[in-house]
């Protein structure tokens, strides 16, 4: 599959795209609290979006029954929002959420701690977002996909965690999955060069033990396979002339 570089009117629309994603993202962190279930949160999300006027990334996706992929603790990413998963102190929830706006997709996650976490759960969040931070910042005209994978799994590995193999970031724009395929782990200098127009969605899931993960019976919800913790950052990314722009940015925010 071939890489498709954005119009400057895709790019509008994918502007659009990323901005509502935020902003629900936004509302979605601040309801984040003990005694709150998952569900509520996909309920609020879908709330959201139509008042936005946008349509759902996931809901109905490959089957997937819900407008948030909600993941708590040790599940590492595509958990099933639920009425009996109510959140407590001390949880580290994953928000990772996309919508669609005029056929164009947004795609961002970020790790969110339910009041006091422990010391391991703030240092494996604030890793996996600085590595997502480290990611951007090699994205220009000339770099590759391999700077990006070695960019996330440098920054993690140094600091004792470890980068989820089975699930990548990707290429996005008229579709939710496009081409490059992009590993949150690689070499310098190697695979896809970047090109201005390129959109990508730059996911680090960073575990605090073994990289290995499992999927539970649902079919949808990945789980670290030693039960320990694991984070989820991410941001879609176009490639512009001379570096990046971050389309998925928070206006509340100056980092993920």
């Amino acid at each position: 599959m071939s890489v498709e570089l954005k119009s400057a009117p895709e790019i509008d629309r994918m502007r659009r795209a990323g901005r509502v994603v935020a902003e629900i993202l936004d509302a979605l962190e601040a309801a984040v609290a003990p005694g709150v279930s998952t569900w509520d949160l996909d309920q609020l999300a879908e709330r959201l979006i139509k008042e936005k006027g946008a349509k759902s990334a996931f809901k109905g996706y490959r089957g997937f029954p819900a407008v948030l992929c909600a993941s708590v603790n040790h599940e590492v990413v595509h958990g099933i929002p639920s009425r009996s998963r109510k959140l407590v102190e001390g949880d580290l929830m994953k928000l990772d959420f996309g919508v669609s706006v005029e056929g164009f997709y947004g795609d961002a996650a970020r790790t969110v701690p339910v009041g006091k976490v422990s010391e391991e759960a703030r240092r494996l969040s604030e890793a996996t977002r600085e590595s997502l931070e480290a990611a951007i910042a090699v994205i220009q005209p000339g770099k590759r996909i391999g700077d990006i994978g070695y960019a996330v799994q440098s920054h993690v590995e140094r600091l004792g965690f470890s980068v989820v193999r089975d699930f990548v970031g990707h290429g996005i724009g008229r579709k939710l999955h496009e081409a490059p395929q992009v590993p949150n782990y690689g070499r310098p200098g190697t695979l896809e060069s970047l090109r201005p127009g390129m959109v990508l969605a730059v996911e680090p899931m960073v575990n605090a033990g073994t990289a290995a993960v499992d999927v539970l019976d649902d079919g949808w919800t990945a789980v670290t396979l030693d039960g320990r913790l694991s984070a989820h950052w991410e941001h879609t990314i176009l490639v512009v002339d001379g570096g990046h722009e971050v389309l998925t940015r928070s206006p509340a925010r100056t980092t993920a």
